[in-house]
């Protein structure tokens, strides 16, 4: 069963997105190396961030002792006297930073393994926080270099690219930056209510740009991995919808 929504589905922006960024940028990886073989190699590359939880909790065997009085333990020290050893008097996870799986999508020339173009899925992880400053950083290695670069957000939430203009208040974009343009930048903005576009990936000089149907590339993704029913579409998605997005949506769904 299709999504009910003609482009991206919102509902695939939670705890589902990480299944999608995997899978998106295998189908991605499928329509375009057979386009581009022989001369060019398309390789997903998986690297990991570390995020930190955003909220720690208490366990549920902490505990408070009144008046910081609490029940000692009695043990021996090394000369056989008696010791009293009072408890930790409270229990609280510590913050552990967690490795995040991101995928790259290099297109490298077969002969010499340049690197011509990266194609990047944002993850939450890109738009907040240190693993925000941690792409930045990458990104701009690659903006100085000779490789084009293409992103690809589809997640409402977290800062967006920084541009020296205001970019419009849609949902989506797709950001394609041309080595040999920079620092001009081509964006597509794409609302919830339309479907992804068919955007062009260049190549070397030389070579023609190959398209990519990131709406194809999507629906197979969504089909492949059965979102249909894994979603909860009773349920308002995890990334809350402004009021007017919300009522569009619920239109949609009632088709469902």
């Amino acid at each position: 069963m299709p999504s009910p929504f003609p482009g991206m589905d919102p509902y695939l922006e939670g705890p589902l997105w990480t299944t999608l960024h995997f899978t998106f940028g295998a189908e991605i990886v499928r329509q375009l190396a057979p386009r581009l073989r022989p001369r060019y190699l398309v390789l997903p590359v998986e690297r990991f961030v570390m995020e930190m939880p955003e909220s720690i909790a208490i366990s549920t065997g902490s505990i408070y002792p009144d008046v910081g009085i609490a029940k000692s333990d009695w043990s021996s020290s090394g000369d056989g006297v008696a010791v009293a050893v009072a408890p930790a008097p409270l229990e609280i996870n510590t913050l552990i930073p967690t490795p995040v799986p991101h995928v790259t999508i290099e297109i490298r020339d077969a002969a010499e393994r340049q690197l011509v173009t990266a194609i990047e899925i944002l993850s939450p992880t890109n738009k907040r926080g240190e693993g925000r400053q941690e792409y930045l950083s990458k990104r701009r290695r690659i903006l100085l270099s000779s490789a084009h670069l293409m992103e690809i957000d589809l997640l409402r939430e977290g800062e967006r690219l920084p541009m020296q203009q205001p970019l419009p208040p849609v949902s989506y974009f797709i950001f394609l930056s041309r080595a040999e343009r920079r620092p001009l930048t081509e964006i597509w903005p794409v609302r919830l209510s339309e479907p992804l576009p068919t955007v062009s990936v260049p190549l070397l000089p030389g070579d023609v740009d190959v398209p990519l149907d990131l709406q194809a590339a999507f629906t197979a993704a969504y089909d492949l991995l059965g979102y249909d029913l894994a979603i909860d579409y009773r349920q308002p998605p995890a990334t809350p919808l402004p009021a007017a997005l919300a009522t569009w949506a619920r239109e949609q769904l009632r088709t469902v």
